[in-house]
């Protein structure tokens, strides 16, 4: 019997021939380790993506969940509470001028990669995790400088936590919890100064967002910050991670983004398909499914293993390949269906600009060593440390 155990250490580490073999022979699977089914192949991921009747989020689409949090969130609720959240959410984005922030974030770049100038070794987390967390404090309209409430690497440290859960328990422990709770008394601080005096950033515009008289309510206003803050920190952070480390893996790759920038657009969006920090989100079943034989039941969870889908060589032929020129529209990197991620706007604009910056400063990089340490999350996939040497 083939056991696929998504929480093991050793998934994390190299997740890729697990998934090659379940997609080969076991497409849908009962892990006993997750005590869920695991969906391996892209059509059927897809398929449940767009059937949210079928594949509900509503007990929630983290595979280790946040207390209260499953049913109360854009990512975690289903039609027609989640079409009113998303479009009181889009309307405060489109409230956001995203051009607006192009200069910040690039001047937020400089500063963070110039620190490297004449660096021959450094951990790229250290860096990469300043930049995400101060994009997202200017883009969201966090309390930064003197009106800070706190450091924000206290910020960054709780959102990354909360991400993360038990390899040994498989379940949220208490540092986890401890990190979600800080969380939402950081967010209604920040709620409440907006609403006393707002301004033109998304948690003043979700504060206010409002279509035909119908408003978010109080919790909804505070776990759409909370999750926000969450989700970008990891989101945003974790995938510049995964396209560091694929620049730093793949020389060929890496040389042509350096020579021509505008490869960058195209870069990242392979780097999604081909090494998403997004890995697995989880669904439960409405009603009876049949699939490749196996009959999964109302109440059962589902893993959809996005990470696995966007290596099917049924979707991506040469999938196992790395190559920057291949256009993968359709890839897993920001999901699907209703529930395809908000921010890709920002996430692709800010991680643009963080490495046509990074590279001025560092053109040159290689992985200083072939085993990494990588974070303890059933959900996310990225390096707790990416140490580059530069020649």
């Amino acid at each position: 019997m083939f056991s696929f155990d998504p929480y093991s250490p050793a998934v994390d580490a190299d997740p890729f021939p697990y998934y090659r073999r379940l997609r080969d022979e076991h497409p849908c699977f009962w892990s006993p380790e997750a005590q869920m089914w695991v969906l391996s192949r892209y059509a059927d991921i897809v398929t449940a993506l767009n059937d949210w009747p079928t594949y509900s989020s509503a007990s929630g689409n983290l595979m280790t969940e946040l207390p209260g949090r499953a049913g109360a969130t854009l990512g975690s609720s289903d039609p027609p509470r989640h079409d009113r959240l998303r479009a009181l959410i889009q309307h405060a984005f489109a409230r956001r001028n995203l051009m607006a922030l192009e200069e910040p974030i690039r001047d937020i770049a400089r500063t963070v990669f110039g620190q490297l100038q004449g660096t021959k070794y450094f951990d790229f987390k250290d860096v990469s995790s300043q930049f995400t967390v101060r994009v997202l404090m200017a883009a969201l309209g966090l309390p930064m400088g003197d009106e800070a409430l706190v450091d924000e690497k206290e910020v960054r440290d709780n959102a990354v936590l909360m991400v993360q859960s038990d390899s040994r328990t498989r379940t949220k422990g208490p540092e986890h919890i401890a990190a979600y709770n800080w969380m939402q008394n950081y967010a209604a601080q920040v709620i409440a100064m907006r609403r006393a005096q707002p301004r033109n950033d998304l948690i003043s515009h979700f504060a206010q967002a409002e279509i035909d008289g119908d408003r978010l309510d109080e919790r909804e206003v505070l776990l759409t910050t909370t999750t926000l803050i969450m989700a970008g920190v990891e989101s945003l952070g974790g995938f510049m991670m995964m396209f560091a480390y694929n620049l730093a893996t793949f020389a060929q790759a890496r040389q042509a983004v350096v020579a021509d920038p505008q490869l960058l657009v195209e870069a990242v969006e392979e780097s999604l398909r081909f090494n998403t920090s997004a890995q697995r989100f989880r669904r439960r079943l409405m009603r009876d499914v049949t699939l490749h034989g196996q009959t999964m039941r109302e109440g059962d969870f589902v893993c959809l293993a996005y990470g696995s889908g966007n290596r099917d060589e049924r979707q991506f032929p040469n999938a196992e390949v790395y190559d920057i020129a291949r256009k993968p529209r359709g890839h897993l990197g920001f999901g699907g269906g209703v529930h395809a991620c908000l921010g890709t706007s920002i996430a692709r604009l800010a991680i643009r600009i963080a490495f046509e910056e990074f590279h001025r400063v560092v053109p040159d990089y290689t992985r200083a060593a072939d085993q990494l340490a990588w974070m303890p999350s059933s959900t996310f996939r990225s390096p707790l440390v990416l140490e580059l040497s530069v020649p």
